[in-house]
């Protein structure tokens, strides 16, 4: 089988949203608010013309998709880049295809391209099995808040892909909430 990862274009749209709302059918039974989760193609489109929609490709058929955000989501909380709209096709699920596709936008794209020290995602407590997905995939969970859209506490999550990048990050913006645990203490 060949896999191939590349941005997504405007005639992927109606396979992204497909591959969506199949893989997003749990999140609509609890009853989560997420845009994804009730993606028109409309919607779908936008977000691949106005973001970084990364798509993996299993012998020529769409069989994972991530965005990369940059619409600002997480901004009054954090300068991280922020990852959205993580799905992989149901019938094709429990292969590893995500972890492939999440991992190569983490390295290729924020590490390797933008120079991102970490990166961000956000999940809902009450979704079962979500959050302890992404910890097992490095991420930990750094503010956790209440969107007041009766979706409850959320977890915004942070991965730091290298750390020495990290280290500058967190003293080059005091101000940013993500990091705020990870600042080196006054001694007394």
């Amino acid at each position: 089988m060949s896999d191939t990862i590349r941005l997504a274009g405007a005639e992927d749209a109606a396979t992204v949203r497909d591959i969506l709302f199949r893989a997003y059918e749990p999140i609509r039974k609890l009853e989560l608010k997420w845009p994804a989760a009730n993606a028109t193609a409309e919607l779908v489109a936008s977000n691949i013309q106005r973001n970084e929609c990364y798509v993996l490709e299993q012998d020529g058929e769409i069989a994972a998709t991530l965005t990369y955000s940059l619409e600002g989501e997480v901004r009054d909380v954090t300068a991280l880049p922020f990852i959205k709209w993580f799905a992989v096709d149901p019938l094709l699920q429990a292969r590893g295809l995500g972890s492939k596709l999440m991992d190569w936008v983490e390295r290729s794209v924020l590490l390797g391209q933008h120079r991102a020290p970490a990166v961000t995602l956000a999940t809902a407590a009450r979704h079962p099995w979500l959050a302890d997905m992404y910890r097992r995939n490095g991420y930990a969970s750094i503010l956790d808040f209440d969107p007041k859209n009766g979706d409850g506490v959320m977890h915004l999550m942070r991965k730091i892909l290298d750390p020495a990048l990290y280290e500058v990050y967190i003293m080059e913006h005091p101000e940013d909430l993500a990091s705020i645990h990870d600042r080196p203490r006054p001694v007394s």
